[in-house]
């Protein structure tokens, strides 16, 4: 069963229930992988279950799924991180909210920054907030997680900051000590990273009086899209399920 594809469906799993897939992923199964009546899938509700089930009907225009078996989903961190990314432009963004769900995040918020260059005002913000979530979707059937990440819409860094209240709070930023030496385990971290050109020093010094500790990552300065990647694989090995 390992090899099934493996779909995000936001229904309700019952035993001997039917499901019908979204367009999308019908498409994908029936005509680009051209699987029929039979062959097994794996589906996941995106809060927490998954389920086993195979294909009664894979027509063109009509994919269903027939549930068998319902379970708890595995792979979620027992560290909740929330990450503050300052939105980048194009496949960088995309990038960084693909890796972050594949390494256990639990909330994402795209965050406007001082010498951050992407600003986005309504129509426009709202398509690519449902493109964001899209990328998290999309990861969270590769990498084999039923719990799907909130991308939440694009805030100024100062209101993000307001809103935080996690036991550990990192903002990543050159020259300075390390901050994961601490002896407690957290179960929940607020990660906040800079735009290409770094935080300014007003937002630095914002985000210490809100309790953020600085986090740096060695002598060489990191792409924006790199950055949550290495943070987030140490926050999960000193912390996490790495």
């Amino acid at each position: 069963m390992s090899s099934a594809p493996r779909i995000h469906v936001a229904a309700d799993f019952t035993v001997g229930g039917d499901v019908v897939l979204p367009e999308g992923p019908a498409h994908h199964l029936a005509r680009v992988l051209r699987m029929s009546e039979g062959a097994p899938v794996r589906l996941f509700d995106g809060a927490g279950l998954e389920a086993r089930a195979v294909l009664v009907e894979a027509g063109r225009k009509r994919v269903v799924a027939r549930v068998e078996a319902v379970e708890a989903g595995h792979g979620e961190s027992p560290l909740a991180v929330h990450l503050g990314q300052a939105i980048s432009k194009g496949d960088r963004m995309d990038y960084a909210i693909q890796k972050a769900v594949e390494l256990g995040v639990a909330a994402i918020t795209p965050l406007y920054t001082e010498h951050g260059d992407v600003r986005l005002k309504g129509e426009r913000e709202a398509k690519k907030l449902a493109h964001w979530q899209a990328v998290a979707v999309s990861a969270c059937e590769q990498c084999g997680r039923a719990v799907v990440p909130t991308v939440h819409s694009p805030k100024p860094l100062a209101k993000w900051l307001d809103q935080r209240h996690e036991t550990l709070r990192l903002v990543l930023h050159p020259g300075t000590a390390r901050a994961l030496e601490q002896a407690d385990t957290p179960t929940d971290a607020a990660l906040l990273i800079g735009p290409e050109g770094g935080l300014a020093e007003a937002e630095v010094e914002s985000a210490k009086a809100t309790g953020f500790a600085p986090l740096t990552l060695g002598p060489r300065i990191l792409r924006t899209e790199t950055a949550p990647v290495v943070a987030l694989s140490l926050l999960q090995y000193r912390f996490g399920d790495f």
